[in-house]
């Protein structure tokens, strides 16, 4: 595997540097990705709030500035990302790709798929970070293919962020006077937003999954012990998809989410207790404070979508 640290000579400690480097620019990507899906995600809730009189409060929730949470929750979420390992991180983004096509079928498209949007935050960072690994694994130069993704990435999050903000601080006086050019396309094309997203989360988990699966079987010497690994590993993911759908028909709200959260981790580490190595167990306990995380910082988000 070729990189920036390639062109160096070799001294002690480089290549876990320039590892490192690696980590957290993949991380760095993930969270990106992450930034844009909560700002188009707000930008809309925050136009079907704008006119409907019994909103107003949360209009002015969603509307309210915090401008230190979203760097933070980018940082925050960068270093998570990058201290998890592929290994979880791909079985995160499989369960969540399994729990989705399991909702969608049951429940169908309309007010449930924002909130899966939202739940999909840290599986969608886990899956960016898996489908780089996979893809720019013996690439050439692969720092300087990173870097290249994340300022392109941070880019992208930061104008995604800015028009979150326009939108927030002036979209109702610009929709009403037909001044703003951005506003106006909001406007008229604001209600496919959820059409648009779902179709570039569906591209990404899908590159993701077919990475994820690479990275898993690529440990495996036979097969053998491929399927001593994936048979536990399906029964495990059937038994919580049936699990959190029988709990999402029973009860809603936030307690719902963070205690399916603490159930997906929980049979995950007893999965991986018997079948993974210690450094997986830590890794586990890293994916759930990251998606505590993202589930904290997007509680406003949240609770729009349950009032729709």
């Amino acid at each position: 595997m070729f990189s920036l640290g390639s062109w160096l000579p070799a001294l002690p400690g480089l290549a876990w540097g320039w590892a490192l480097l690696d980590a957290l620019l993949q991380g760095l990507v993930g969270a990106c990705a992450v930034s844009v899906l909560c700002s188009l995600l707000k930008v809309y809730l925050y136009i079907q709030c704008v006119n409907n009189p019994e909103r107003q409060a949360e209009k002015e929730a969603i509307a309210a500035q915090r401008p230190l949470l979203e760097p933070l929750h980018v940082l925050v979420l960068t270093g998570v990302l990058a201290l998890v390992g592929s290994r979880v991180a791909a079985l995160v983004v499989l369960e969540f790709s399994l729990r989705a096509v399991s909702t969608v079928l049951s429940l169908g498209k309309g007010a449930h798929s924002s909130q899966l949007f939202l739940l999909c935050q840290y599986s969608l960072g886990c899956g960016v970070s898996c489908g780089l690994s996979f893809l720019l694994e013996g690439a050439p130069h692969r720092s300087w293919n990173l870097a290249l993704a994340a300022g392109l990435a941070g880019l992208l999050a930061l104008h995604s962020r800015r028009l979150a903000r326009h939108v927030c601080a002036l979209y109702g006086l610009h929709s009403r006077a037909r001044y703003c050019g951005v506003c106006i396309l909001l406007l008229a094309a604001g209600h496919g937003i959820p059409r648009l997203l779902r179709n570039a989360l569906g591209l990404a988990f899908a590159v993701a999954d077919l990475a994820a699966v690479e990275l898993i079987n690529r440990d495996f010497l036979s097969t053998g012990e491929a399927v001593r690994f994936w048979t536990p590993l399906t029964i495990c993911y059937t038994l919580l998809v049936v699990y959190m759908q029988e709990e999402s028909r029973q009860s809603t709200g936030r307690g719902l989410v963070f205690r399916t959260v603490v159930v997906r981790m929980g049979g995950l580490f007893i999965l991986l207790l018997t079948v993974g190595r210690w450094t997986d167990i830590l890794h586990v306990f890293v994916s759930l404070l990251g998606e505590l995380w993202c589930l904290l910082c997007s509680g406003v988000l949240l609770e729009s979508c349950w009032r729709q």
